[in-house]
């Protein structure tokens, strides 16, 4: 499986590690920055870029994850989810990494990594790239509901309020 890799300075250490364990398991591990520390960079593009990378591997029939880090994993859970096509979960435990991916289909994910040891954070990832989406038709349909309203602005046969 391709897993894409982004982080800020807070993560940068655990991003350097988790790579060198997803590679060692066969994985195809892409880094998408930052390549040095910087305690004042700017995690944004490099979250958006990994995501970016995700949808455009999965639309192209590639297996591909993501997995995002920083001091709490909040704000670039924000930025993976402002590309279309991205549904970044905010993991914390085993049962959110499995979660994620078995009723949301996650397909990035983002880590606290002042939150976890990196011992922890692998356990996590591993989890998540392990568990298969469920295929359950609520989960599709829900799914589908926030794809849909993430091209529409609506939901059909739902009121979501333009205010």
């Amino acid at each position: 499986m391709r897993i894409h890799i982004a982080t800020d300075h807070a993560g940068l250490d655990f991003s350097q590690t988790i790579q060198e364990h997803l590679a060692s398991l066969g994985h195809d591990v892409i880094d998408h920055g930052p390549t040095s520390y910087d305690p004042i960079d700017d995690y944004p593009s490099f979250c958006i870029n990994a995501a970016q990378a995700v949808v455009r591997d999965q639309q192209a029939g590639i297996e591909a994850l993501g997995v995002v880090f920083g001091g709490s994993g909040n704000g670039e859970q924000i930025a993976a989810n402002k590309v279309t096509g991205a549904r970044a979960a905010l993991v914390w435990n085993h049962s959110t990494a499995v979660l994620a991916r078995q009723h949301n289909d996650a397909n990035v994910i983002s880590i606290g990594a002042r939150q976890h040891t990196v011992e922890e954070a692998m356990a996590l990832i591993d989890a998540f790239v392990a568990e298969p989406f469920s295929l359950e038709e609520r989960h599709m349909r829900r799914i589908a509901q926030l794809a849909e309203y993430e091209a529409t602005g609506a939901i059909a046969g739902h009121v979501v309020d333009p205010a």
